[in-house]
């Protein structure tokens, strides 16, 4: 489904102003030239540190006014709540278990694995249909010259190909040369993206900026970003959480918000130089992120590979660690996602659908006018039609995974419903998980051990599911079932 937004805490001058340039805005559909796309990825970003999402502490005005110029997604989530294969999915829109990719890369351990340079990307087919590409930041899908970006459809590479880098200072890739740049990371990532579209004026070109911001460690940071965090009385999601660390929390929050204060204020940076090289009425820009963070919710810190952040945490089983908590929660899930394009989507557009980060595949190439190669095979669907606002089939049922191996060893699996969520760990008993979103989207309540009737044909249906999927990609998780003599799942 599709509404137009009511501005989160607006004012009543900005709900009259925004009502003005809905208004104003031209009638979806009318613009027909391949539009120029900034496709900006940030790493460990979750909606709930946005002031467009109602956080009071945040200071995201720039993304704010992003999320506010065009469409808004409410419900998008990653496939797997982990960089490398949640970035793999968004490259080739396949699953972590149908790549070989189902946690993030080691770079030390790992060094011979990275995405298939011989699978069909978007930036290649936009590449082929005539795009100029290029990407500036985090790769993380392989270290190896043969894995390296410009062998997957990105005509131009500068940043880093492992999983991360110094905030300060970074060692980058440039024109082919690893070397040390000084400054900040983000505003010279910034600054690499500005130069690229200055570059090619005359489009259309596609870049993704990937910053490695607000990922851990969040310092050292600019005095700008910090100072307006460092006396902040932050709130909490659950202060009441058992043996919630909170004096531990408040000072983590500080510094991730000043973390993501240092993205808006760069991405701000970004729209002003496409406005004033007067490229902003033939510019897409997509903000998201690779997947979502908790800070305390649930009384753990991190992504899907969380850890404990309570003074007593549980004990530690075989295949987990005392302070980690795998996990397949909503706030590692869900992505804060906005779509921008002038005079095609319309302003104060709120998508309430469910859509996935493997549907970015097909709709980039839907949004440059190119065209999908029959024989590749592809998990997404292009939502461009949700975002124009029209009215489609739409299936808002979600399937994700994520088989953690670097810090626990899971199995997980997920089948999310608008109303219903269960996790299945098919490596560890006693850890599935099923929650009711309406009554409980904190995701507070396991009801997995109840025995009434509707329980049980919620857990069948999607058990059911979940094994469809499975199939499907050709899971090798049902092969180790086998193996292990659990039966076979039919």
């Amino acid at each position: 489904m599709m509404r137009f937004i009511r501005p989160f805490g607006a004012s009543l001058l900005s709900i009259v102003l925004a009502c003005v340039a809905i208004a104003a805005e031209p009638a979806t559909g009318q613009q027909t030239s391949r539009p120029n796309i900034v496709f900006i990825l940030t790493d460990d970003l979750a909606p709930w540190a946005l002031g467009v999402a109602g956080n009071r502490d945040a200071k995201t005005p720039n993304l704010d006014r992003l999320f506010r110029d065009g469409a808004y997604l409410v419900n998008a989530f990653t496939v797997t709540p982990v960089c490398s294969p949640s970035r793999a999915a968004l490259m080739a829109s396949r699953y972590g278990s149908e790549l070989g990719i189902t946690d993030f890369l080691n770079d030390g351990i790992e060094r011979e694995l990275g995405l298939d340079p011989s699978l069909p990307t978007w930036p290649k087919i936009l590449a082929a249909s005539g795009y100029t590409t290029g990407l500036v930041g985090k790769w993380h899908l392989g270290s190896l010259d043969k894995y390296h970006p410009t062998q997957l459809g990105y005509g131009y590479f500068m940043g880093f190909r492992g999983g991360g880098t110094s905030p300060k200072n970074p060692m980058l890739e440039v024109e082919g040369k690893r070397q040390e740049v000084k400054g900040f990371t983000s505003d010279i990532l910034t600054d690499a993206a500005i130069e690229f579209i200055r570059r090619n004026p005359a489009g259309p070109f596609a870049i993704s900026l990937h910053y490695r911001s607000p990922h851990e460690p969040w310092t050292p940071i600019a005095d700008e970003d910090a100072a307006p965090f460092k006396d902040l009385d932050p709130a909490i999601p659950n202060p009441n959480y058992p043996n919630l660390d909170i004096p531990r929390v408040k000072d983590m929050t500080r510094r991730y918000l000043a973390s993501v204060h240092e993205v808006d204020r760069n991405v701000g940076r970004l729209r002003q130089a496409i406005e004033e090289l007067k490229l902003a009425e033939k510019t897409v820009i997509i903000f998201t992120s690779d997947h979502g963070y908790n800070m305390g919710h649930n009384g753990i810190w991190h992504k899907g590979n969380g850890h404990w952040i309570v003074t007593k945490p549980p004990p530690a089983t075989e295949n987990i660690p005392k302070n980690q908590r795998p996990n397949m929660y909503d706030n590692s899930l869900r992505v804060p996602t906005a779509v921008c394009w002038p005079g095609v989507i319309r302003p104060g557009t709120i998508v309430e659908n469910v859509v996935a980060n493997i549907d970015w595949f097909p709709t980039l190439v839907a949004i440059g006018g190119a065209e999908i190669p029959k024989d590749a095979k592809i998990r997404g669907r292009s939502f461009l039609p949700l975002l124009k606002g029209e009215k489609i089939a739409w299936d808002d049922t979600f399937y994700g995974e994520y088989s953690t191996h670097h810090q626990s060893h899971t199995h997980m699996r997920t089948a999310r419903t608008p109303r219903w969520k269960l996790v299945r760990d098919f490596l560890n008993d006693g850890r599935d998980e099923l929650y009711d979103l309406e009554k409980d989207p904190a995701e507070t309540t396991n009801l997995i051990a109840r025995s009434n009737s509707e329980i049980k044909q919620v857990v069948a249906e999607l058990d059911a599911k979940i094994l469809a999927h499975m199939k499907e990609n050709g899971d090798a998780v049902l092969d180790e079932l086998r193996k292990r003599d659990h039966g076979s799942p039919q």
